[in-house]
Formats: structure tokens, C-alpha cells, sequence
């Protein structure tokens, strides 16, 4: 098969790009029938009919009683992919002690592709918006809109910022939402000089998030770890600032075990 190894615009597969449709969609309508799938994608019905027989015969979608899902094979896949995270393995007992200690949810969030992917996340006793939660769980972020993304955006180059900027827009989910790029990068400053982020009801109203990053000793940006609760629970100074000061020394432990495990790894290597 012939290939094409410019960057500028390697070449794709049709076909695979529309598998891939298929299967997001399956999971943003939470399963489908072949005529209702082919109308969300604007596809003939015998053209979906074909994909997702071969999806089925992959192993990737299951078909139950006239309705097609994505099998539990994909658990395999994004378990695998988790796992596969140091930021994961290191640092999801220090979400789970966060989530404990603040009472409400604490996320552990990495970017791809200029968005926000919710690597782990933990449930405090206080916690509430379990729906919201699962659902947030199963999508991928804007970064402008939450505390994590916004720790993160805030040591991402200012190129790379511009980037996802010129990619994604900034679209509004409140009113509280940033929306002017301006005010963004204002806002990346101020994150920087204190250490931490905030969502000040930007994403849902009623709810609040302290954020700050999780960086590598070269100060490259590897994720972010928040707090997020009803907007009650931030209302005091000595409360809000009891969680900034929780969730920036999880942070920080976090990054030391995530550097000591890096640096004895070239420790070894160095002794062999």
C-alpha cells in the first residue's frame, strides 16, 4: 500500500476514520439501531449496516435485541491505556486521599489533542452531581472551562495555548464561562503566579473547583489535580483556602514520586 510521510497532510483511511465515528457515536447515543444511527451520521442504512458487522465481528460492538453497543472488550482498551499512565499508577491513591480529606470529588486530568481526559477520579462522602460526574467521565474536556484544564493551559507554551485556542474556539458552558482569549492568558498568568486555578461556576452553575498542575522537575506539564463542590463548600476564606492548600500538596507529592520513580529508572539504566 502506498504511503505519504509528510507531515503536512499524511494521508488517512476513510474507512477507519468512519468506524471510528460509529463507535462515538454508539457511545454518545448509548446504543443505537442501525436506522438511528444512520441518521445521526447521515449515512445510508446499508452502509452502517456493513460497519457495524464488521465491528461486531472485531469484537468492538455487541448486538442485543435489535440494538447495537460497544462490547466489553473496550474496558480491555482503556484499561490498558490507564495502566499505562505513570501519572495513574503514581497518583490515583493520592486522589482517592484528596476525595477523602475534602469530602467531595477530585480528579486527576491529563490533555490530548488540545482537550481534558479525566484519568481518574474519586468520590468523597460530601460528593454530590453523581450523574454529572459519570457523564463528565466519558468525555473529553475544553480546557478554558475547568479548574485542571486550566492549571494545565497555564504551563503549556504559549504557542501550543493558541493552538487549541485556534482548534476548539472558546465556547461558553455559563455565564461565567471565559470566552475572550484576552482574559484567558490574563487569567494563565495569574495561575502561574499563585500556583493554583479556579472554576468559578464557569463549567455548571452552583459549582466551584480549586486546581493546580502536576509538573516534571524540567517544569514540563504532565496532568492536573482538582477539587470541585458546590459552591457552599468554598464559601469561607479559611475553608477555601484549606482546600488550596490540600489539593497543591497532593499535587506535590504526586510529582516527587512521579520523579523519584523516573530518576531510578535512570539510575539503573546508568548501572547497567
Amino acid at each position: 500500500m502506498p504511503t505519504d510521510n509528510t507531515k503536512s497532510n499524511p494521508r488517512t483511511l476513510t474507512t477507519v476514520l468512519n468506524a471510528i465515528d460509529i463507535i462515538r457515536a454508539l457511545m454518545h447515543l448509548d446504543g443505537a439501531g442501525v436506522t438511528e444511527l444512520a441518521n445521526h451520521l447521515g449515512e445510508s442504512k446499508s452502509t452502517t449496516y456493513t460497519y457495524l458487522k464488521s465491528l461486531e465481528k472485531g469484537g468492538l460492538v455487541r448486538h442485543d435485541n435489535g440494538c447495537y453497543r460497544l462490547s466489553y472488550d473496550m474496558l480491555i482498551f482503556g484499561e490498558y491505556v490507564r495502566n499505562q499512565s505513570l501519572l495513574y499508577t503514581i497518583g490515583n491513591s493520592e486522589v482517592d486521599n484528596l476525595a477523602t480529606e475534602t469530602g467531595q470529588y477530585a480528579h486527576l486530568v491529563v490533555e490530548e489533542n488540545g482537550r481534558g481526559h479525566n484519568l481518574y477520579k474519586s468520590k468523597g462522602e460530601q460528593a454530590v452531581g453523581y450523574k454529572y460526574q459519570m457523564a463528565k467521565f466519558q468525555q473529553r474536556d475544553y480546557l478554558h472551562i475547568t479548574a485542571s484544564g486550566k492549571a494545565i493551559l497555564a504551563y503549556l507554551p504559549r504557542e501550543r495555548v493558541e493552538e487549541i485556542i485556534d482548534r476548539y474556539g472558546l465556547p461558553a458552558r455559563t455565564e461565567q464561562t471565559i470566552t475572550s482569549e484576552d482574559h484567558l492568558f490574563e487569567e494563565l498568568a495569574d495561575i502561574r503566579e499563585q500556583g493554583y486555578s479556579q472554576n468559578n461556576e464557569e463549567e455548571i452553575e452552583g459549582f466551584q473547583a480549586i486546581g493546580t498542575p502536576i509538573r516534571s522537575r524540567d517544569g514540563a506539564v504532565l496532568g492536573s489535580l482538582s477539587v470541585s463542590g458546590p459552591k457552599s463548600m468554598f464559601g469561607e476564606d479559611s475553608e477555601y483556602q484549606k482546600i488550596i492548600d490540600l489539593v497543591t500538596k497532593a499535587a506535590n507529592v504526586i510529582e516527587v514520586n512521579v520523579n523519584m520513580h523516573r530518576r531510578s529508572s535512570e539510575i539503573v539504566k546508568d548501572e547497567t
